[in-house]
């Protein structure tokens, strides 16, 4: 590929780390790399851990039928089929690296997470067009630009709790302005997050601000919108939280039929902590305290900006 836009890479490397606002590596690490094999009992076989996609005719639908269809959903609406290059920001354990490679023709995907365990599980694939990276969105500075760029729940990492709106809109426009910056013309950028609905972020169960998800904070829609202005425009946004109501009653059911292997691998106390991390979340998002967005977004050029 040919990097006739060069320059609009140079800037996203002078980012001054100090200005980092989201969770930091152990943080990631001490909920990602708790066991591939314990995430691999009640996930489903692509290991998806975020929420599905279900169809709303198919009563008997398959959690993993479910995130294969989560995973084609972002495929279409970040365009990026026959690409030559994505980048997926928050790449887990390689499910959409490996399904745009190996299914939609892509040439080249690179995928950036903070856990050594997602990133050895996504090498055991030993496929040359997937390229995984031990890196932070924040200092990621790529040789040429993407077709698209795809991220299903890292968000809720890139800030910390306990910023203000202000901060908060701040730490989440620089992401957005190295994306901006990193894709293509008129290029995608398909995102899915956990935010926050009814609820306030004092209302978080403890559990999961230091034990499950420490260092990581919610965002509401009016920060992203926010955020987003003047470097992408929304093109679709939905709220699926019913979805992740259902892929939480998923996940809790494996997690209670393989429940004496999985304190075997990680012991009792962390196996209760995930089985209240998970019924709070289904009751978060039953009641609307929570939402699930899926939002796609165009770059908006700076030619078209004056």
């Amino acid at each position: 590929m040919n990097l006739t836009h060069k320059s609009t890479l140079d800037t996203s490397a002078s980012l001054d780390i100090l200005d980092y606002q989201g969770a930091s590596d152990w943080a990631i690490q001490h909920h990602y790399d708790v066991s591939n094999d314990f995430y691999k009992l009640w996930l489903d076989r692509t290991i998806s851990y975020s929420c599905a996609l279900w169809s709303e005719h198919e009563s008997f639908e398959s959690l993993e039928s479910a995130q294969v269809g989560k995973l084609d959903y972002f495929v279409k609406q970040a365009q990026a089929k026959g690409a030559n290059h994505v980048l997926e920001v928050g790449c887990g354990w390689g499910a959409m690296l490996k399904r745009l490679v190996e299914i939609y023709g892509v040439k080249q995907v690179t995928g950036l997470t903070l856990s050594q365990a997602q990133l050895d599980n996504i090498e055991s694939f030993q496929h040359t067009g997937i390229q995984a990276r031990l890196e932070n969105w924040f200092n990621h500075c790529p040789n040429e630009l993407y077709d698209s760029i795809i991220s299903i729940e890292a968000f809720e990492a890139f800030v910390k709790p306990g910023l203000s709106q202000v901060e908060k809109v701040h730490a989440y426009h620089k992401f957005f302005q190295c994306c901006h910056q990193w894709l293509k013309p008129s290029g995608f950028l398909t995102l899915q997050t956990i935010a926050y609905g009814s609820m306030c972020a004092k209302e978080i169960k403890p559990l999961i601000i230091n034990e499950i998800f420490p260092e990581s904070d919610l965002p509401r829609f009016v920060e992203i919108a926010m955020a987003i202005e003047p470097l992408f425009e929304i093109v679709a946004i939905r709220n699926d939280r019913q979805d992740y109501v259902r892929t939480l009653k998923a996940w809790f059911k494996r997690l209670k039929a393989n429940r004496t292997e999985a304190v075997c691998l990680i012991g009792e106390k962390r196996v209760i902590d995930y089985e209240q991390y998970l019924q709070h979340s289904i009751f978060g998002f039953a009641s609307g305290a929570q939402n699930l967005l899926r939002i796609t977004l165009r770059r908006i050029d700076k030619s078209s900006q004056s």
